[in-house]
């Protein structure tokens, strides 16, 4: 029997954890993990909890993790993990070995503890149990008491090092291909290649962060992006941009290099031109990842490849300012709070939950000058989600436990979520070859699932499932 179960990523779009089981006749049971995930905002909790971090369910047949990319939605729990007793390998791509520790380092910090030796012997432990498989290999996981299961990764277009899995499984003679979608990317993304069809899935796990919407196109999104900036930076104001270390930030850096390129003499605001805008990156570990992704240029497409040919460095540009200390930052929020100096801010965390974001909200949100500008998904129950919806309003948003106005203006383009639209979800199964006879709807609000279920159902696929844990 091959069967599936779902341990996060059913009530919302964190949490990621998802089991491939195999029981056969002989008594043998085998399976999988893939990912393992926070839960963030309100999603099973305040997604900071003892239940919310536990792994509360049976591990001692599970052979491998199998990570679908780095970001913390989908590898958050993996200290624990291991500390519910998981000694089996940690089967990634060869990018995401190379990020993965780098990201749970982080959340260790953060969420864990502060005692370095101890942060340094579980990172250790991670770093042994990592098994990088190449683009497209087939990698035997298990053999045994007759089931035998092999998983290939495939570009899955996300951020860089994201795949997709396809598990090829035997149990008792029936033969299944399963496939889990991680989280997929829009086609024509800065940086990465577009995910490509599996050949085969007989059953497949996908995501539908973005299940009822489309995005805009790369063109139409740049030049909004462009006329957000110019008229933003008009009245003398910073924009903030809150973003993810691992993928987002990478994104918009290359997106704004290359208007910076094409507009270089052009006014962005009074008196400044494109070519004089500083941007700044407020993130120790946006920045430690923008350097790995420089390092990763073999993984990068063809269109990014083609800029370096010309001379030009799309993440590492003349206007660009990393800012590292916390005296840094603390001195660079207060100099933009009281300059009316133009300038564009790249902080963390993506949904204003915490990290160097914070302090910029907290002393920019009060003054109309200043823009929050969101370019990925915000959670519910997020402080990201509070300002996007009440700031329009002119409402508040609660930030360490302290209200504050919302004056600033607010604006999102959703084309930079790095996740695919409905779309191009619907692209990516209508690729492949034959139906898959059964597709479970995960990672998604409940409006977003049940939209994107309603498309497939229109479709006459024969079995879309809404999972619950």
């Amino acid at each position: 029997m091959i069967n599936i179960t779902h341990h996060g990523a059913t009530t919302g779009v964190t949490g990621s954890c998802h089991e491939l089981t195999l029981s056969s006749g002989q008594g043998a049971s085998a399976g999988i993990l893939i990912d393992c995930g926070l839960f963030q905002g309100q999603e099973k909790g305040d997604g900071a909890n003892a239940s919310s971090l536990s792994v509360d369910f049976p591990i001692e047949h599970i052979r491998a993790l199998v990570v679908t990319h780095v970001h913390i939605d989908h590898v958050g729990r993996i200290p624990y993990l291991l500390a519910a007793g998981f000694e089996g390998p940690i089967i990634c791509s060869e990018p995401s070995a190379i990020m993965l520790p780098e990201i749970l380092e982080d959340a260790l910090k953060i969420g864990f503890t502060r005692d370095r030796s101890l942060i340094e012997r579980v990172l250790g432990l991670i770093r042994s149990r990592l098994v990088p498989v190449p683009y497209g290999q087939w990698h035997e996981v298990f053999a045994e008491l007759g089931a035998s299961l092999s998983v290939r990764l495939q570009r899955a277009g996300h951020i860089l090092g994201s795949a997709y899995v396809e598990c090829d499984a035997v149990c008792d003679g029936e033969r299944e291909r399963v496939v889990f979608s991680g989280d997929l990317g829009a086609p024509h993304a800065p940086l990465l290649n577009e995910p490509i069809p599996p050949e085969k899935a007989d059953r497949l796990v996908i995501e539908s962060t973005y299940g009822d919407k489309d995005h805009e196109n790369r063109e139409t999104r740049r030049y909004r992006l462009k006329a957000i900036l110019e008229r933003a930076l008009a009245d003398g104001g910073t924009v903030l941009i809150p973003a993810f270390s691992i993928g987002r930030t990478q994104e918009i850096l290359y997106e704004i290099e290359g208007l910076i390129h094409e507009f270089r003499d052009e006014p962005v605001a009074e008196d400044l031109a494109w070519d004089d805008l500083e941007i700044v990156v407020d993130s120790p570990l946006a920045a430690e990842f923008t350097s790995i992704y420089r390092k990763l240029k073999p993984f990068w497409n063809a269109e990014a490849t083609d800029l370096l040919q010309q001379s030009r460095h799309p993440l590492s540009f003349e206007q660009l300012t990393v800012i590292d200390s916390h005296e840094d930052h603390i001195n660079a929020v207060d100099y933009l709070a009281r300059s009316r100096r133009p300038c564009v801010v790249l902080a963390g965390s993506g949904m204003c939950a915490g990290g160097r974001v914070v302090n910029y909200l907290k002393a920019m949100l009060g003054e109309a000058r200043n823009d929050v500008l969101f370019v990925g998904y915000q959670a519910e129950g997020t402080p990201g989600r509070d300002i996007l919806v009440y700031g329009l309003r002119g409402g508040w948003v609660e930030l360490d436990g302290e209200r504050f106005d919302i004056h600033a203006q607010v604006h999102q383009v959703g084309g930079y979520s790095a996740h695919a639209g409905q779309s191009d979800l619907i692209r990516f199964i209508e690729g492949i070859p034959q139906k898959p006879s059964e597709i479970r709807i995960v990672h998604g609000d409940n409006l977003a699932k049940l939209a994107f279920k309603h498309c497939l159902d229109t479709l006459h696929y024969p079995c879309v499932i809404i999972p619950e844990e």
